[in-house]
């Protein structure tokens, strides 16, 4: 059968073919053919979105560069509470005090430049948060005239930080000078170009507000005679911006022993200084007590120590600082040394509250200081004064967290403690945890049974 034949029995459709000439003529032409193409058109419009990972690429890339630029305008301005930051500002011109050209000293001071992580853990509303930590302390109005009886009556006057840095600069040359021969000693003397960028330093510094610092200050806590530079720049007219700079450089340049004199000699005068003299404390000095944390060791021999034996502390003083020791992680190791110190010193209302602030951080006490801190409260069995709330809160606090860490006889003691010094609300609670507890070394003693 041919193929025609066997297309027509199927049904197929089936073409003659033409002669050979017209063949020839239609293959020499172009043919529209039957099929049409459809192509998706292309637009180019700011309207359109585009999809698919590199879209997300894109939207991520951008995220990233706009948080990049929100961090470098926030390093370069403090802007001050309620105020509106400006979004777009020229960067304030360094100040020079050298013959260098700009250019380089512009390089040199973006070399220089540090990551602030203290800023962004530091809260915005410094008194919202010193207000919500007083509420949480639940303190009383008639607290502060039986604290009175507490406070050290024979304590100095606080002086000026110009007088008090003065002197401590005297005593320790006193001091050198005694101990060694003095043909041996090699005094520092300062020429009178050095003394003039200091005081040219200082000027500056009055009238601080954000910016870069300028070049002689930063390599001031690397000089040998540092406490003598600082004293040419006259802290005590500082301004708060510029303590809390001079915070950041020294803590990052000198040793605990350095840093501790700092804190005690310039940065606790100041604070106390503007607390008194506001009833709050500024910002700046806020962050630069956060920012003194990050050697917990000289902070607390630097501030915290010297505010509790001081004796004259007040309440506000102790709930500001005491705020800042709850909203920063300190180690334990520092902590329990803090309230082994606090626990051996004589009572002040203050005292109550740092010590119920490190208990609230639920650390795992040695059984030194917590035996330290029995003792402590033992001591008020024959002291027949009226104690404050902040007593009986440190102590129930102190009983809520450790009850399981004290012997039978330490319970039976603060039992008896409790018995002359009673609170209408405190002292149920506190005899309730006492008796309904397991003492220290009960669980050890079952295994050994069993």
């Amino acid at each position: 059968m041919g193929k025609i034949k066997k297309l027509k029995k199927l049904g197929g459709k089936v073409s003659r073919p033409c002669p050979l000439d017209e063949q020839l003529t239609r293959d020499e032409l172009a043919r529209p053919t039957g099929r049409t193409k459809i192509r998706s058109e292309r637009k180019d419009g700011d309207d359109e979105y585009v999809e698919g990972q590199l879209g997300r690429i894109i939207l991520k890339q951008s995220v990233a560069q706009l948080k990049e630029m929100e961090e470098e305008m926030e390093e370069e301005e403090f802007p001050p509470l309620g105020a509106q930051r400006p979004r777009f500002t020229k960067r304030p011109t360094a100040v020079k005090l050298s013959s260098k050209s700009g250019k380089d000293g512009e390089s040199e001071e973006s070399s220089d430049e540090e990551v602030d992580e203290t800023h962004a853990a530091v809260p915005q509303n410094v008194d919202k948060v010193v207000k919500e930590f007083e509420d949480e302390l639940n303190l009383a109005e008639e607290d502060k005239k039986v604290l009175e009886h507490f406070m050290n009556k024979d304590a100095l006057p606080q002086r000026k930080l110009a007088d008090l840095f003065r002197d401590k600069i005297t005593e320790k040359q006193t001091e050198i000078k005694t101990q060694v021969d003095a043909s041996s000693v090699q005094t520092v003397n300062l020429s009178p170009e050095v003394q003039e960028m200091c005081a040219q330093v200082g000027k500056v510094l009055a009238k601080y507000r954000s910016g870069p610092l300028p070049k002689m200050f930063k390599v001031i806590p690397k000089m040998r005679s540092w406490e003598e530079l600082v004293y040419l720049t006259n802290p005590d007219k500082w301004s708060a911006a510029a303590m809390y700079q001079a915070v950041r450089i020294f803590v990052s340049n000198l040793k605990e022993a350095m840093a501790q004199r700092f804190f005690n000699l310039v940065l606790l005068p100041r604070v106390r200084d503007d607390i008194s003299f506001y009833k709050r404390l500024n910002y700046h000095l806020y962050q630069a007590l956060c920012k003194a944390l990050f050697k917990p060791a000289a902070f607390f021999k630097g501030v915290l120590l010297p505010l509790c034996m001081s004796g004259n502390c007040t309440l506000r003083e102790a709930v500001i600082v005491g705020s800042v020791l709850a909203k920063n992680h300190i180690p334990i190791l520092h902590s329990a040394a803090a309230i082994l110190k606090i626990a051996e010193m004589d009572y002040t209302g203050p005292n109550s509250i740092f010590l119920r602030i490190f208990f609230d951080k639920k650390y795992a006490l040695p059984y030194r200081v917590i035996d330290a801190c029995v003792y402590h409260y033992l001591k008020f069995e024959h002291d027949r004064r009226d104690l404050p709330v902040l007593w009986h809160q440190s102590l129930i606090t102190f009983i809520q967290r450790y009850k399981e860490d004290l012997s039978p006889d330490q319970k039976q003691s603060l039992l008896d403690v409790v018995r002359f010094h009673t609170h209408h609300a405190i002292t149920g609670e506190i005899r309730r945890e006492l008796l309904n507890s397991k003492s220290r070394g009960e669980d050890d003693s079952k295994m050994v049974v069993e």
